[in-house]
């Protein structure tokens, strides 16, 4: 599965629309249909996605250990 459609899931998930992820990543609707399209999500972006459908990015480790990435994380927030 393409972290594209990941991302359309967790949309669809949190009850969100393109039109405000897009709003929340302070791009245009263009620009956000060309990262679909491309598959060309950034990690600061994941980290917004993840802000913005109310959710955690984060690495699970096997003995259950979990590092969180949050907005605090992205250089220049």
């Amino acid at each position: 599965m393409s972290l594209s459609t990941k991302i359309k899931a967790l949309l669809n998930l949190s009850g969100r629309d393109h039109a405000g992820l897009a709003e929340h990543l302070g791009i245009s609707k263009q620009a956000l249909s060309n990262k679909f399209y491309r598959d060309s999500f950034s990690a600061a972006d994941l980290v917004k996605v993840a802000d913005f459908t109310e959710s955690r990015l984060s690495f699970v480790f096997p003995d259950g250990n979990k590092v969180v990435i949050d907005n605090g994380d992205i250089k220049g927030e």
